[in-house]
C-alpha cells in the first residue's frame, strides 16, 4: 500500500489538522486579550496621567508623577517626541521602546512618556510561549494521531491479511467493537463459501467418477458395434462413439476448471497444433454442405495450460461456427499470441450475448437462439487460462471470436531453454476406430 493512501496517514493528517486549527484559534483569542490587557495596563494609564497632570500643570502647582513617568508640555517635549501622531504610540530610545502618548489642549502639546514600562518584554514573552505552544500541541497531535491510527490500522491489516490467507481471524473475532463485528461477518461468509467450494468440488469429483465408467462403457461397445461388418449399425455406432467421447473430453475439461489453477508449472503446449487439429477434427461437421472449413497462418503459440482445456476451447467456437454456419466458410486463423475463429453463419443472438456480458442489444438473427452454455464454457476456461476471450460481428454478418493468450511464450526461446531447436509439445488425441 502506498504511504499517501494509507489510512494511518489519513488519521494522522486529520489529528494534526485538528491541533493546528484549534492552536491558532487560541492564538488568536490570546492576541486580542494581550492587546486588550495593553489597552487597559498602558493606555488608561498614560491618559489618567494625562487627565491628572494638565490642570495642575495649568494651575501652576507641582506634579507629583508615578516612577518612570513622565509629562512633557510645549516647548519642555523631547526633540524626538515632538513629531508623534496624537494618540499611544512606542517610540524608540536608546535602544529602549517606550509607550508615548501624545496629545494637544489648550496649553499647547503634550507628551506623556513611561520611561520604566517593560510591557513590550512580557507582550514578547506571551507570545513566544504561545508560540511554543502551537508546535508542541502540533507535535502532540501528530502523536496522538499515529498511535490512534496504529490502534484502528493495525488491526484492520490482520483482519486482510487473515482473509487474504484463508484463515481464521480468533484475536479479532472475539473483540466487542465493530472491528469485531466486521470479522465475526468476513468469517461467517469465509466459512459458507469455503464449504460452497468444498461442495461444488466433491459434486465435481464424483459426478466426474461416476460418469466416466458409463461413459467407458458406452465407448467400449460403439468399438464392437463398429467391428462388425453390417453397414447398418455402423453409422449409429459411429455417432454414438463421438458423442460418448465428447462427453468424456467435456467431463476432464469440467473437472479441471474445478481445480485451482496451477498454469505456471506446466509444460508449454502448442496451441496453433491443436487449432490444427481441431480444425481436422471436425471436416465431418461441414461434409457435403456448402461450407468450407479451414485454417490458415503460420504463427506458432505456445502456452503454459492442460492440453484439454486448450482443446475444449477451440474445439467448442469451432463447432458452434460449423452448426449455425449454413453456406460460406469457417476459418481459423493463427496470429502471434491469439487464435481467431471467424464465419459467415447469422450471427450471435442476445441471448448468447448475455452469457458474453455484451449488454447491446443485438440485431434480429435466424440463427439458433441456444443458451450459450458452449461459449460459457470457453469463457470458464480463458478466465483459467489468463487468456481473454473477444467477440465482434462480422460487417456481412458472421461472428469473430479472439482468444488472446496473455502468457503466450516464444516457441524459439523455449527450444533454446530445452536444447532441442525443434522441440515442441506434441498433441495427441484418441483416434476413432473407424478411422484406421
Amino acid at each position: 500500500m502506498r504511504q499517501r493512501d494509507s489510512l494511518s496517514r489519513g488519521i494522522r493528517s486529520a489529528f494534526v489538522l485538528f491541533g493546528v486549527v484549534l492552536s491558532l484559534l487560541f492564538a488568536m483569542l490570546a492576541g486580542i486579550t494581550v492587546e486588550g490587557i495593553e489597552v487597559y495596563m498602558v493606555d488608561r494609564r498614560l491618559a489618567d496621567v494625562a487627565e491628572w497632570a494638565l490642570p495642575r500643570h495649568a494651575a501652576g502647582l507641582e506634579t507629583s508623577l508615578p516612577a518612570g513617568v513622565r509629562f512633557h508640555l510645549g516647548a519642555d517635549i523631547p526633540w524626538h517626541l515632538r513629531d508623534l501622531p496624537a494618540g499611544v504610540t512606542d517610540a524608540e530610545l536608546d535602544g529602549r521602546v517606550l509607550q508615548v502618548l501624545s496629545g494637544a489642549s489648550a496649553q499647547g502639546r503634550y507628551v506623556v512618556v513611561d520611561y520604566e514600562s517593560d510591557y513590550e518584554q512580557i507582550e514578547l514573552v506571551v507570545y513566544s510561549m504561545f508560540g511554543a505552544l502551537f508546535v508542541a500541541c502540533a507535535l502532540l497531535a501528530a502523536s496522538l494521531g499515529g498511535f490512534v491510527g496504529r490502534r484502528v490500522v493495525t488491526p484492520m491489516r490482520e483482519l486482510a491479511v487473515a482473509v487474504s490467507e484463508g484463515a481464521t481471524t480468533p484475536p479479532l473475532t472475539a473483540r466487542r467493537d465493530e472491528l469485531g463485528i466486521l470479522a465475526r461477518a468476513l468469517d461467517a461468509h469465509t466459512s459458507q463459501l469455503r464449504a460452497f467450494l468444498d461442495r461444488e468440488r466433491f459434486f465435481t469429483g464424483d459426478v466426474s467418477h461416476e460418469l466416466r465408467t458409463p461413459l467407458t462403457v458406452i465407448m467400449g461397445a460403439a468399438e464392437i458395434l463398429l467391428e462388425h461388418p453390417d453397414r447398418a449399425t455402423r453409422a449409429p455406432a459411429e455417432r454414438i462413439y463421438r458423442a460418448a467421447q465428447e462427453a468424456t473430453e467435456c467431463v476432464s475439461v469440467l473437472l479441471l476448471l474445478a481445480r485451482a489453477p496451477e498454469v505456471s508449472t506446466l509444460a508449454p503446449v502448442s496451441v496453433s497444433a491443436i487449432a490444427r487439429r481441431e480444425t481436422e477434427r471436425h471436416q465431418a461437421m461441414v461434409a457435403g454442405t456448402p461450407v468450407s472449413l479451414h485454417c490458415v497462418g503460420e504463427a506458432e503459440i505456445m502456452v503454459r495450460a492442460p492440453v484439454e482445456l486448450c482443446s475444449s476451447a477451440i474445439g467448442n467456437l469451432v463447432r458452434n461456427a460449423c452448426q449455425y454456419t449454413q453456406h460460406g466458410s469457417v476459418t481459423v486463423r493463427l496470429e502471434p499470441g491469439r487464435v481467431i475463429v471467424e464465419d459467415t453463419g447469422p450471427g450471435l443472438p442476445d441471448a448468447v450475448r448475455q452469457v458474453l456480458g455484451q449488454g447491446e442489444r443485438a440485431a434480429p438473427s435466424s440463427g439458433s437462439a441456444g443458451t450459450g452454455l458452449g461459449l460459457s464454457l470457453v469463457t470458464r476456461i480463458c478466465e483459467y487460462l489468463g487468456a481473454s476471450l473477444d467477440y465482434a460481428g462480422c460487417e456481412d454478418r458472421g461472428s469473430r471470436f479472439t482468444i488472446t493468450f496473455v502468457q503466450a511464450t516464444d516457441p524459439l526461446r523455449h527450444a533454446r531453454e530445452s536444447g532441442n531447436p525443434s522441440s515442441s509439445t506434441e498433441v495427441r488425441s484418441r483416434r476413432p476406430p473407424w478411422s484406421s
